[in-house]
């Protein structure tokens, strides 16, 4: 069975390395994108969102924020501003996040910037969606996975 070649990288660090994975389904500024082994060629840009590798039966959860991704010759590469795994998110840090934007956005003070504020609120929605999808299965380690 074909396999796509998969690689998550930011400007600070290779949060995946190079593996062979069944599908990523990554969060395209304009809705989910599912790739799939001899994927036709592609560039997107990316949204906030959970980025999803599956490998067999595993899936392992990343919180991407922005970037892209390019498609080409069975291998995706998706380049992020940021990007973190499940494992790596503090839950609690997560949570307090999300309630500081939650209140900040109810009070909505003159002069706050709201497209920012909004970002924030779902930049911190999903890395609690990412953690909590990992706290709900047991961890999984993929073989050539790296960061």
């Amino acid at each position: 069975m074909a396999k796509l070649r998969f690689e998550l990288v930011t400007p600070q660090r290779i949060v995946y390395a190079a593996d062979d994975v069944d599908m990523v389904v990554a969060p395209g500024a304009d809705g989910e994108l599912g790739i799939l082994p001899n994927h036709t060629p592609l560039l997107a840009a990316l949204g906030i969102g959970e980025l999803r590798v599956r490998k067999g039966a595993e899936e392992e959860s990343f919180a991407v924020h922005g970037g892209y991704l390019e498609v080409l010759r069975n291998k995706a590469i998706v380049m992020a501003s940021v990007a973190e795994r499940a494992a790596e998110i503090d839950l609690a840090r997560a949570g307090e996040a999300r309630e500081r934007a939650e209140r900040r956005y109810r009070e909505r003070s003159e002069g706050l910037d709201m497209a920012r504020l909004q970002a924030a609120l779902r930049r911190s929605r999903v890395r609690l969606k990412v953690a909590r999808r990992r706290r709900r299965r047991p961890s999984m380690e993929i073989e050539g996975s790296g960061g």
